[in-house]
């Protein structure tokens, strides 16, 4: 096996003490710039990886941010899989940390206990929670000295803190009130979890506010909740609806990929979009406009979000920024070939 080079082998290589070789390594600027360049060759040429843990402990800065997504499995990876909004607003926020030397730790939602753990074992210099956070999670960890931004967050006590987010309410209003503007008057409300998640609740005040401007009923029998954040469950949407027969003519999904489950659910029951049913989802993900037909949405750009978020955090650590502040994104509306005029 081969040995693991240690700053020793550095320091002797180079001809010059460990206290030298570890101020270079840190950025300590106590050595000529003749020594740091032998340094710097010797690391080099012995190919010597520095002991990162125990630099980010003497410095007590690790460059790791933390990211908590909500999760009531015991593993994230069906997320991944099925959600790429995850993966899109991830993607954001690995773009900004990598160019500014920052790491990212994601992790699913823990017992608040677990949460403060996790953070103080791994010497986290911020926290990124996307969506739920709970209360009792706020009350355990508001006392440790570490920069949080939320994303999508509705929560009384998430306003102590730096928010990331659309208007929910406007982006249900908006594709609710393309679909009216296009003459349907009975239209169904597809949500993931009304019972706990806020932006869903927001997107349905919307819903109801355009329905409402329009003279239009509410039919709560319309207004489905389907519990998950998946294909699957938008599939499983698209059956339930079919039990109505004609009683609606355009479905306003709150995510492209419920509203992608439900396209595939109508189509293979012989149903045809948007000719049977017009649809409008909410994102705007890449697969949005390659579906088939593509997908009538409100665009927010989610990897942009990502990106403000991972800066967000940088400011907060590197700038020293702690009076929050709530960012609230655009969106537009996009119209594609999932809805038409009737």
């Amino acid at each position: 096996m081969k040995k693991k080079i240690t700053i020793r082998d550095v320091a002797i290589y180079a001809g010059v003490s460990r206290a030298t070789v570890s101020y270079v390594i840190n950025g300590i600027n106590k050595t000529s710039e003749e020594t740091k360049e032998r340094v710097l060759k010797a690391i080099k040429e012995l190919n010597y990886q520095p002991d990162f843990t125990a630099i980010s402990l003497s410095k007590k800065k690790s460059n790791i941010i933390g990211v908590v997504i909500p999760s009531f499995d015991d593993s994230l990876a069906p997320i991944f899989k099925e959600n790429h909004y995850y993966t899109e607003i991830l993607g954001g926020m690995e773009y900004v940390f990598r160019n500014q030397n920052y790491d990212l730790l994601i992790s699913g939602v823990r017992e608040p206990d677990d949460c403060k753990n996790w953070i103080q074992k791994r010497n986290l210099d911020g926290i990124i929670f996307l969506g739920l956070f709970p209360e009792c999670l706020y009350e355990e960890i508001k006392t440790l000295d570490v920069p949080i931004v939320l994303i999508d967050n509705y929560e009384k006590h998430g306003d102590f803190y730096h928010n990331i987010r659309i208007d929910d309410e406007l982006a249900g209003y908006l594709a609710t009130k393309h679909l009216i503007d296009w003459g349907h008057t009975r239209i169904s409300f597809v949500g993931h979890d009304l019972t706990n998640i806020s932006v869903d609740v927001n997107r349905l005040r919307g819903f109801k506010r355009a329905l409402q401007e329009a003279n239009l009923s509410v039919d709560e029998g319309l207004l489905f909740d389907g519990r998950g954040s998946s294909f699957e469950v938008g599939y499983q949407m698209g059956e339930k609806l079919l039990e109505f027969g004609d009683k609606t003519t355009a479905i306003f999904a709150s995510s492209d990929i419920l509203a992608i489950g439900i396209i595939k659910a109508l189509h293979r029951h012989g149903k045809e979009v948007p000719k049977d049913y017009s649809i409008v989802g909410v994102d705007d993900l890449v697969i949005s406009s390659y579906s088939l037909p593509s997908l009538t949405t409100i665009r927010q750009d989610v990897f942009n979000k990502g990106r403000i978020s991972a800066q967000t955090i940088i400011d907060m650590i590197e700038l020293e920024i702690s009076d929050p502040v709530n960012i609230t994104l655009p969106i537009e509306l996009v119209v594609r070939e999932s809805s038409k005029l009737i």
